[in-house]
């Protein structure tokens, strides 16, 4: 059975990865969250973890004044033993922000497969981790939607034969807006994404077309390809996640619900593939497929 440790277990990514790993029945050995210790509580308790990690101190001594019969660790040394724990054989990376990078590190030096949902580790530290990742001969598999489309379309593929990548983007929001309504968008408004959900931050830099920038970074590191062979079209319905186009002008691309869950599972149950909790696709839902 794979044992599994998530560092940002009580984001939407956290809370979609344990929703498969149960589907599965993945044991979960380790948990981490940066400060909501109510919901980690609940997920402590569900799924007794051998190692839970709180990076605030503060609310790391309130989980252990709760969890009194278990070990809660705090700070960047917390994350980094739930990155560490020996049983785990795959990591979760799905912790917002730069904090990612140095427990990612140390989980591909400690041997462990890594499941990537968080590009700022590879945009600030790219060169670093990568070269990690080949030192150690570690897996890094992609979970978000765009990479985890263009990882699986590169599948048996010579990288020679590679034309360019093309990563979908939804448009956000405000695809349609005047400038004159552009100037009365909120916070609010922008976090109101037409076909993903998913955390704060990324649904903001979805609203300004920035996580597609960033993305572009992401997979000029995860793929080792210049930046001039990566393309972004805009797809507003998000149902192809990404392209490959080859060199004799063929296409490839991985369609699906916009659904985390699906790449989720890939990156858990690579190479092969198992039944998913997401519905069969409907066609007749999505008889318009639009490019711009």
């Amino acid at each position: 059975m794979k044992k599994i440790s998530i560092l940002g277990s009580t984001g939407s990514i956290g809370k979609n990865v344990l929703e498969v790993a149960e589907h599965l029945g993945i044991e979960v050995v380790g948990l981490s969250a940066h400060s909501n210790i109510d919901l980690l509580e609940e997920q402590a308790l569900k799924w007794r973890p051998k190692c839970i990690a709180v990076f605030d101190e503060t609310q790391a001594c309130e989980l252990q004044k709760r969890l009194p019969k278990m070990t809660i660790l705090a700070g960047m040394e917390g994350l980094i033993e739930v990155a560490t724990i020996a049983e785990a054989d795959f990591v979760v990376s799905s912790i917002v922000g730069a904090r990612g990078i140095l427990p990612t590190l140390k989980a591909i030096e400690a041997g462990k497969t890594i499941g990537l949902a968080n590009k700022e580790v590879l945009i600030a530290a790219g060169e670093l981790i990568m070269n990690a990742a080949k030192k150690q001969a570690v897996d890094i598999l992609p979970i978000d939607s765009e990479h985890s489309a263009i990882f699986q379309c590169l599948q048996g593929e010579c990288p020679s034969g590679v034309r360019r990548l093309v990563l979908t983007a939804s448009g956000g929001p405000f695809r349609t807006h005047s400038l004159e309504e552009l100037e009365k968008i909120t916070p609010s408004s922008a976090l109101n994404h037409p076909t993903w959900k998913m955390g704060k931050k990324v649904t903001i830099d979805s609203s300004t077309l920035m996580n597609k920038g960033l993305e572009v970074i992401e997979a000029k590191f995860l793929f080792d390809i210049p930046v001039e062979k990566i393309d972004v079209v805009v797809h507003p319905q998000s149902i192809i996640h990404s392209l490959v186009e080859f060199i004799d002008g063929s296409l490839l691309s991985q369609m699906g619900e916009h659904d985390m869950k699906i790449p989720i599972q890939y990156a858990l149950t690579y190479p092969k593939r198992k039944k998913g909790i997401v519905p069969c696709f409907d066609f007749e839902k999505y008889s318009k497929l639009e490019f711009f």
